[in-house]
C-alpha cells in the first residue's frame, strides 16, 4: 500500500509529541509506502488531480532526521490508497482550497481520505460542539459587547471567551464580572464588535485538567488528561500543560453517543474531544494530537491500531 501524508513541512515536526510522526512510523512499521505533500503540491487538471510527492524515511534516532524526503515525484491522486489530511490549523484560506480540491474524491473511490473533506469544512472546532448542546457548557456566539456582558452577568460573573478560529490555546481568557480589563478584553477579540466570539460558561474543573479523548470511527482510542500549570487556565501541552493517565467515565460515554453518529456520517474518523468537568468543549478535526502521549501513559500503541483500522477500510472497498 502507498499511503500520502499532506502536512506541513517536516522541519516543524516534534519527535516526540507528533501524532502525524507517530501514524507515518506506524505505517512505515506496517511495510507501507509513506509519501509526505504539501498542501501547495496539490494539482487540478481538468477532472484529475495530480501530487507532487516525496517518499518519507521515518526515524526516532536522534542522530537523524525525524523524516528525510527522497526524490519528488508527479502522481495522480489515485495511486495512493489512503490520504491523511494533517495540516496543522488555523482552518485558513489555504486549507479551506485544499479541501475544495480533495473533495471530488469519491467516498468509494482511491484513495479514501481521512479526515473527509466536507467534514472538516463543515466542522469548525469551536462552533460544532454547539450542536450537540445537551452534553456541552452554556454557550454564546456574538459579536455584541452588550450580549457579552449580559451573558457574564447571567453566568454569575465568570465566563471563558475564546476566537472561534483560534487553536492551541490561543486567545482563550477568562472574563470576570469585576476585572477591569474585562472591556478591553471583549474588545480586542471582537475587534470591537466586527468579529463573532465564543462565551461559555466557566467550568471550575478546568483547574483539574482537560481531558482529550481520541475517537476513532466514533469509538474511543483511549484518553489523556491535560493539566494546566497553576499560574494559567489552559491546559494544552505547548503551554506548559502537564499530561497524566486519563480513564473514560460515564460523562464521557454519554459524550461520545451524542456525537458518534454525526461524526461518521461526515467522514470525521480521526476525531479529539475535549472534555471539562464532563461536559464538550471542543471537536478537533483538522490534526487531533495526543496519541504518542496516550501511548506512553497506556503502554498500547494506538498508532499502530489506527493504521490497522485504514488498511482495512481500503482492503475493504
Amino acid at each position: 500500500m502507498r499511503f500520502l501524508f499532506v502536512m506541513d513541512p517536516v522541519e516543524t515536526i516534534l519527535r516526540d509529541a507528533d501524532t502525524t510522526f507517530a501514524l507515518m512510523l506506524a505505517a512505515e512499521a506496517a511495510g507501507i509506502e509513506v509519501h509526505h505533500a504539501l498542501h501547495t503540491d496539490i494539482v487540478q487538471l481538468g477532472r484529475e488531480r495530480f501530487v507532487h510527492s516525496r517518499r518519507a524515511e521515518l526515524s526516532r534516532d536522534e542522530s537523524r532526521p525525524p523524516a528525510t524526503l527522497l526524490e519528488e515525484e508527479r502522481r495522480p491522486l489515485s495511486d495512493f490508497d489512503a490520504l491523511f489530511i494533517r495540516k496543522d490549523p488555523p482552518f485558513n484560506d489555504d486549507y479551506l482550497w485544499l479541501t475544495l480540491l480533495l473533495s471530488a474524491i469519491g467516498e468509494g473511490e482511491r484513495p479514501f481520505v481521512l479526515n473527509r473533506p466536507m467534514g472538516l469544512r463543515n466542522a469548525n472546532e469551536k462552533l460544532y460542539a454547539t450542536l450537540f448542546p445537551e452534553v456541552t457548557p452554556r454557550t454564546m456566539v456574538t459579536a455584541r459587547k452588550d450580549e457579552i456582558v449580559r451573558f457574564l452577568d447571567e453566568q454569575g460573573g465568570a465566563a471563558v471567551i475564546k476566537p472561534i478560529d483560534g487553536h492551541g490555546g490561543e486567545g482563550v481568557f477568562k472574563l470576570s464580572a469585576s476585572d477591569p480589563n474585562k472591556n478591553a478584553i471583549i474588545e480586542a477579540l471582537t475587534r470591537n464588535e466586527r468579529r463573532q466570539v465564543m462565551v461559555q460558561e466557566f467550568l471550575p474543573a478546568v483547574t483539574k485538567g482537560d481531558k482529550r479523548i481520541l475517537l476513532l470511527d466514533g469509538e474511543p482510542l483511549g484518553a489523556i488528561l491535560r493539566v494546566p500549570r497553576s499560574d494559567d487556565l489552559r491546559s494544552n501541552i505547548h503551554v506548559g500543560g502537564r499530561v497524566v493517565k486519563a480513564e473514560l467515565d460515564e460523562d464521557d460515554r454519554r459524550i461520545i453517543e451524542a456525537v458518534r453518529e454525526r461524526l461518521r456520517a461526515e467522514g470525521l474518523y480521526f476525531v479529539g474531544l475535549d472534555v471539562i468537568g464532563g461536559r464538550l468543549t471542543e471537536v478537533n478535526v483538522t490534526s487531533p494530537t495526543g496519541i504518542q502521549q496516550m501511548t506512553r501513559l497506556d503502554g498500547v500503541d494506538y498508532s499502530a491500531r489506527v493504521i490497522e483500522w485504514v488498511k482495512a477500510r481500503v482492503s475493504a472497498r
